[in-house]
């Protein structure tokens, strides 16, 4: 690992998809997130990549398939309202397990939404925000320096199984400095592209990129090898970090920069007696439900933590899967919950 750098939350992110091999970047400037687009118009032409602001994020998630299918390493990035103008070429990319990247730095929603703080697009990029069975990687980091590393971890996911991986952090994260630490090289997974479509020179078949299978017997056996594919990334691919749970009186579920300030909550409880564990996924899909099946006998109850109105509780719900009772504490519209409310909320379940 090289110096540290005080860098933006978003500026980092770009800084990583470089340092991935990314070289092909489409989007749409959209605040909280802008930034990213700005760091690559600047740096990507130095690498000798492609950097094309599109003419709508329709446009930018449909020129990341093209890129994709030609075998390219390629990112787009917007925030919650862009993403669901993504959603349908997401769904084509999915189909046709295309290797790519996403990112949603998210807003307060619905509608047009303000650019604070929020977790209210979790249900949106874990139970597909677009149509049809498939699923994408979540990957939710909590630092600018775990914004560094999953971003060059996405890459190189959507590489090993051909398909999408999606960041999602908040305004707060994107838009924050903090120190973060670059290694000296990249560990790039080298992914066998042959399935590209990058040219035949007449000597092999063509390769079909293709979201269309229209026979109900070809499409089913296309769904079931998406299945198994889903199946192997969550065994092989889960994230997740446990803290202080052994032998806690409660376990709060939260992520991203919620989990931060779960921490020190943590800190002020433990003055009063109360020992509060917490379980952080990394990955919100795949969810480590095996992570709150280890624990779900230990606490007297659960809580989530979101700024959103309850989405990752229901997850949290079903892999509890009714050993304890799970309560859910949330605040919305770019309101970024206290520790004191969350203390008080622990005391009033424990008592």
């Amino acid at each position: 690992m090289g110096e540290k750098i005080l860098m933006k939350g978003n500026e980092v992110i770009a800084e990583a998809a470089l340092r991935a091999g990314c070289r092909h970047y489409f989007g749409y400037p959209i605040t909280p997130q802008t930034e990213i687009a700005h760091y690559f118009a600047k740096k990507m032409p130095q690498y000798g990549g492609t950097f094309i602001q599109a003419e709508s994020e329709v446009a930018a998630m449909n020129m990341v398939y093209g890129a994709a299918s030609a075998g390219a390493r390629v990112m787009t990035s917007s925030s919650s309202p862009g993403i669901s103008l993504k959603q349908e070429a997401i769904s084509y990319a999915a189909c046709a397990e295309l290797p790519a990247v996403i990112v949603n730095i998210m807003r307060a929603g619905p509608g047009l939404g303000g650019i604070l703080a929020a977790q209210s697009d979790y249900f949106q990029a874990t139970k597909g925000g677009g149509h049809g069975d498939y699923r994408m990687v979540v990957l939710a980091p909590s630092s600018v320096q775990e914004l560094y590393e999953l971003v060059v971890d996405a890459f190189n996911i959507a590489d090993k199984y051909r398909t999408l991986c999606m960041i999602v952090g908040d305004g707060m994260l994107g838009q924050m400095m903090e120190a973060v630490e670059f290694r000296d090289k990249e560990d790039i997974y080298q992914a066998d592209k042959s399935w590209a479509v990058t040219g035949t020179g007449m000597e092999r078949d063509h390769n079909i990129i293709t979201s269309i299978y229209i026979d109900p017997e070809v499409l089913e056996k296309h769904n079931l090898k998406l299945q198994e594919k889903y199946r192997k990334i969550a065994e092989n691919e889960t994230r997740v970090e446990v803290f202080n749970c052994e032998g806690a009186d409660i376990i709060v579920a939260a992520y991203g920069t919620v989990a931060r300030i779960i921490k020190n909550v943590i800190k002020t409880a433990e003055k009063e007696g109360i020992k509060v564990g917490l379980i952080r996924p990394i990955t919100l899909w795949p969810f480590p439900t095996a992570e709150f099946e280890k624990y779900a006998d230990v606490p007297q109850a659960f809580l989530s933590v979101e700024m959103s109105a309850g989405q990752m509780v229901e997850d949290v719900r079903l892999a509890v899967n009714g050993k304890r009772p799970v309560y859910f504490h949330g605040r919305m519209g770019g309101m970024i919950p206290t520790q004191k409310e969350i203390l008080e909320k622990i005391r009033e379940i424990l008592k």
